[in-house]
């Protein structure tokens, strides 16, 4: 079930097994109203949701036909004093019966007591997991969820797949354990009322859009979706006294640094409008710390590789971002023929084959870093890691790796630049070692795009209907 703002309530409430109601109304009321018969009523479930509360009230059929006769409301054609009280008639029946239902809900126990999501309980971390329908989000939801917290993820699905929630819901279907909340970070109302109405202790923010092309081309959109809507969850937070942060953010903050590897004390010069995004929300939070005791942990985090590593997870663009994914996402399209070949930008880089070097992380492993983050984050503390394998590897590499990894000898086209690209990044991540006991652990390559390709050749259509493929 998709829970949503405010209880978590799945029930059915038959009027024939409601006692307390006089049997005038159990037996006569429906046929009465609207001078109709119900063979069945059943109110067959209630869904709260960020609009409110959404009721499906009404299962029936009618055992007789009416003749056909005008009925002109604005030509006043009813005129019998009869017909004009059997009207008035059937709208007190109408307005009682809502009346008896909104009644009979408040008197069950699952409408009158409070959410879990409400209330701290002793033991229990509940962790806001924006952006958590994403890759990545949803991935760290399943590593928060199988470390038994609890965890509230808001999503706008623009990028994320309402099926990663589902297979999450279909893993964890315990009251209290997950709940999803359909919103849109921008809106500093809807953000507001979600912190009012759940009691979260730390917020694991991932959501924004994260596509390095994509942001040369509509700015905008980035500086909106990422420094604007970190400001609000920011506040937020402030508001409601949730003081622990784990901000994902990104090693495009650094630029093109003239020193490999980069470490946290590389100076931050960005060069695309996503990495000066994700710079300013980085700034803003140091800022608002000077005066707060809020627990903040900020991870740069370099290429997002991998999987769920049991198969239940995996990445899932939407079709219309191909041009401005990843690189695993194109060679995985390419080796399934739903792209004619693999587009490689850049070729003339100061680079041992000409290709881009990059530090490719799996996702597993850093999703177990933010874990680490969130069990060492102190009051009043701010902690900044570099989150990679300290080794890059050539686009070209990349790409061999990934013809071993699905078996296809993939079709290579040679582009020019894309814009905002740089020619080498890999990182330095001796600080979270020695600060955070953590290492990157899945770091065979291959490995790693074997595990993804199992996915992708049983999701087809991402989240929609699986299908397997040789």
């Amino acid at each position: 079930m998709i829970t949503c703002v405010g209880f978590d309530v799945k029930t059915r409430f038959p009027l024939s097994q409601i006692s307390s109601v006089p049997a005038f109304f159990r037996n006569h009321f429906i046929r009465l109203m609207l001078g109709l018969h119900f063979s069945e009523f059943s109110l067959n479930q209630m869904i709260t949701c960020r609009g409110g509360i959404h009721l499906q009230m009404f299962n029936f059929t009618r055992s007789r036909t009416r003749p056909n006769r005008p009925n002109s409301l604005g030509g006043v054609d009813f005129t019998d004093p009869v017909k004009k009280i059997d009207v008035v008639r059937r709208i007190f029946l109408a307005a009682g019966l809502v009346a008896l239902c909104i009644t009979i809900i408040k008197m069950t126990p699952t409408f009158s007591s409070p959410s879990p999501f409400s209330r701290r309980e002793t033991g229990v971390t509940h962790v806001l997991v924006t952006g958590g329908a994403g890759y990545i989000g949803s991935h760290a939801s399943l590593r928060l969820l199988k470390d038994s917290h609890r965890v509230t993820i808001v999503d706008n699905l623009s990028r994320g797949n309402l099926g990663a929630i589902r297979v999450l819901q279909d893993l964890f279907p315990e009251p209290g354990r997950l709940q999803f909340i359909y919103a849109d970070l921008g809106d500093p109302k809807a953000v507001n009322k979600i912190f009012s109405e759940n009691a979260f202790d730390a917020v694991m923010h991932f959501a924004a859009v994260a596509y390095v092309g994509e942001s040369t081309l509509d700015p905008l959109k980035y500086y909106h979706n990422i420094t604007s809507n970190t400001l609000v969850v920011l506040e937020a937070m402030a508001a409601h006294n949730v003081n622990t942060l784990i901000y994902s953010s990104t090693c495009a903050t650094y630029g093109e640094p003239e020193k490999m590897p980069i470490t946290e004390e590389t100076p931050q010069h960005p060069i695309n409008p996503y990495g000066k995004a994700k710079k300013m929300a980085e700034d803003i939070i140091l800022d608002f710390h000077k005066n707060s005791d809020m627990a903040v942990m900020i991870l740069r985090y370099f290429n997002v590789i991998g999987s769920d590593p049991e198969g239940r997870l995996g990445e899932a663009p939407r079709p219309e971002l191909r041009e401005h994914g990843r690189i695993s996402g194109a060679c995985f399209d390419a080796a399934r023929g739903i792209t004619n070949g693999l587009k490689v930008r850049g070729t003339d880089y100061k680079t041992a084959d000409g290709t881009c070097i990059r530090d490719y992380i799996d996702v597993t492993d850093l999703v177990d870093a933010h874990v680490k983050a969130l069990e060492k984050a102190q009051p009043g503390e701010v902690g900044i890691y570099n989150v990679g394998t300290g080794r890059g590897r050539s686009v070209n590499e990349f790409v061999e790796a990934c013809k071993s990894a699905t078996g296809v000898s993939i079709k290579v086209d040679y582009l020019p630049r894309r814009p905002g690209d740089y020619a080498e990044v890999f990182s330095d991540p001796s600080k979270i070692l020695r600060e955070l006991n953590w290492s990157a652990q899945y770091t065979d390559l291959k490995k790693s795009l074997q595990v993804a390709w199992r996915w992708q050749k049983l999701h087809h259509n991402g989240y929609g209907p699986s299908k397997a493929s040789s």
